[in-house]
């Protein structure tokens, strides 16, 4: 795969595209082990203060689904042409980034990439990083790991609807494995982890072909790609896109801003409404915490 045609070959393992559908994403996140605390929400205008209102805030992540045009693939080209391949790994990592080489599976990158970086990452269901007691909108308590059986056990922590582990819980998520085996491999490496995590196929598959308009095959040339935003641990905005070399730094966020404040759209999703001109074939969606 090279800088000039990053996407995944012929011959590479292909899945359904995945609809921007947010019941759908919230289903396939809450199915791989996402907390019910977190959903996806619809994103109704990336301009309009009283539409972006109705999503919850914080936003932890925004996903953008743009059409890859000319116009793009002429910036891609020229910003790449100045980066080197990213080979970053560990957890000294300021964010995870996933190469993809699965055709069309750009919705899924984007939802791994939302749930992998930032506060979120701390919603995912493990025994070994409880995720926090609360709404990500208010103050959490987090535990520390030899107080978890205790909390577990109590009737208090099992009744409660924020909490997000239940006392007959024996074994880490589908998505916290994932993670915590992807998080000590290089980028090729994690790529072909995605290629063989079956229940990950089988997940998007379900979620793919249940969306409210008809599938594409999943061997189609499709010319709609997600994107990711997250605002990263030290308040860095990050592009997140498979197709890219690395992790894209848009720039520092102020204490208290969101990946739907001003600046971070301003810096990420803007950008891209700005390139396209007139043509609309554009949506997205937000991680944040749900609403029931």
């Amino acid at each position: 795969m090279s800088s000039t045609n990053p996407d995944p070959s012929a011959a590479a393992p292909a899945f359904i595209p995945l609809e921007a559908n947010p019941e759908l994403m919230t289903s396939l996140l809450h199915k791989l082990g996402l907390s019910p605390a977190l959903s996806v929400h619809d994103v109704y205008s990336l301009t309009d203060p009283d539409m972006l209102s109705f999503v919850p805030r914080p936003a932890l992540a925004v996903l953008l689904v743009f059409p890859v045009s000319a116009a793009y693939e002429s910036h891609r080209l020229a910003e790449d042409s100045l980066l080197d391949e990213y080979k970053g790994k560990g957890p000294q990592e300021p964010v995870v980034w996933f190469r993809q080489t699965i055709r069309n599976a750009c919705g899924l990158m984007g939802l791994l990439h939302a749930v992998a970086n930032g506060p979120a990452r701390e919603y995912i269901r493990t025994f070994s990083r409880l995720p926090p007691f609360c709404h990500p909108s208010r103050p959490c308590l987090r535990w520390p790991e030899i107080l978890i059986m205790e909390v577990l056990a109590t009737t208090e922590y099992s009744a409660n609807p924020c909490y997000v582990l239940s006392r007959d819980s024996e074994k880490p998520s589908d998505l916290d494995t994932l993670i915590e085996n992807a998080v000590p491999l290089d980028p090729v490496s994690r790529a072909q982890l995605l290629e063989k995590t079956p229940s990950l196929a089988t997940a998007h598959r379900e979620a793919a072909s249940q969306g409210a308009t008809e599938a594409p095959e999943a061997s189609d040339d499709v010319d709609l790609h997600y994107v990711c935003f997250v605002r990263g641990e030290d308040g860095t905005l990050w592009e997140l896109d498979g197709r890219r070399k690395g992790p894209l730094n848009r720039g520092q966020l102020d204490a208290g801003e969101d990946v739907l404040s001003e600046k971070a759209l301003t810096w990420g999703p803007r950008k891209f409404l700005e390139r396209e001109g007139a043509d609309l074939r554009f949506s997205a969606v937000a991680l944040a915490g749900s609403l029931d």
